[in-house]
């Protein structure tokens, strides 16, 4: 690897810690070899998220589009001199991530330029975009040039990323009403959100998890304590929100405490050290 792409790959992992605690931690739990990878995919994921989030003072939609088409052009050049682009483009193509998973994504993104509201349908798009793909692109590293064991864990690659997906849209949803002005939910009243509504949300999440889990014990030894530890975290934080009352879920936005993590990590390595995951 040349020292440019070395240079990129590693501020696409300086993006990721400084963004994401959590899941830096479950990135450095994998094996050595799929670290970097993952980290240049969540700061590829991060930067289209930012556009779209914060640069408040800016042309959203035209810094959308221009970072669309950097990125499939750092793709067809095999470089780009944005650091974040140029580690992007090069897990895509040495690790031949299906295009039409980056497409889906930036569609996404581009649904939250001007999306207040969600149909069943919108809903079902936008989710597989934002985290499902990722999820998929994630998978790829982890079974490179393995198309029969990769095509046997899409399924539960994809549940996984629609119950963090789901799990982060209850948890934010306070700020993405007050500060954005979205609403992700099908169907639901955002001024009448019961605990009955809530539980609803909560029945489609679990069976999310439950499918996605069969998947997490099928994944190879290098990756799956990295995934476990995800997993598991979004379940216990998944767990908190299930006990709060509809109420206060736009009071304050739930977390897991560092002491608790570093539990669940604790006591993930050990099950998976033994066999028992």
């Amino acid at each position: 690897m040349d020292l440019y792409t070395h240079n990129s790959l590693h501020l696409s992992r300086l993006t990721t810690k400084n963004y994401s605690t959590s899941f830096s931690l479950g990135v450095g739990l994998l094996k050595k070899e799929y670290r970097l990878p993952i980290y240049a995919i969540y700061g590829f994921v991060r930067v289209a998220d930012e556009i779209v989030d914060t640069f408040h003072d800016q042309d959203k939609e035209r810094k959308l589009a221009e970072f669309r088409r950097d990125t499939y052009q750092a793709i067809v050049d095999g470089m780009s001199t944005n650091p974040i682009l140029h580690s992007f483009q090069w897990v895509v193509n040495e690790y031949n991530i299906d295009h039409q998973l980056i497409e889906a994504f930036l569609e996404s993104m581009e649904m939250d330029l001007t999306q207040k509201e969600y149909t069943p349908e919108e809903f079902q798009k936008y989710v597989y975009g934002s985290a499902e793909v990722v999820g998929l692109m994630c998978l790829r590293v982890f079974y490179k040039d393995q198309d029969e064991a990769y095509n046997a864990l899409i399924q539960p690659a994809r549940k996984l990323g629609e119950a963090f997906q789901k799990i982060n849209f209850l948890r934010d949803i306070h700020s993405d009403y007050e500060e954005r002005e979205r609403f992700y939910f099908p169907g639901v009243d955002m001024h009448s959100f019961t605990n009955a509504t809530k539980k609803i949300i909560e029945d489609d999440i679990k069976k999310d998890f439950d499918e996605a889990y069969e998947g997490v014990k099928q994944l190879n030894r290098a990756s799956k304590l990295g995934v476990l530890v995800s997993y598991t975290y979004y379940l216990k934080l998944f767990e908190k929100i299930r006990k709060t009352d509809a109420s206060n879920i736009f009071q304050k936005r739930y977390r897991i405490a560092n002491f608790r993590k570093i539990m669940i990590l604790v006591r993930c390595a050990i099950e998976v050290k033994l066999g028992l995951k």
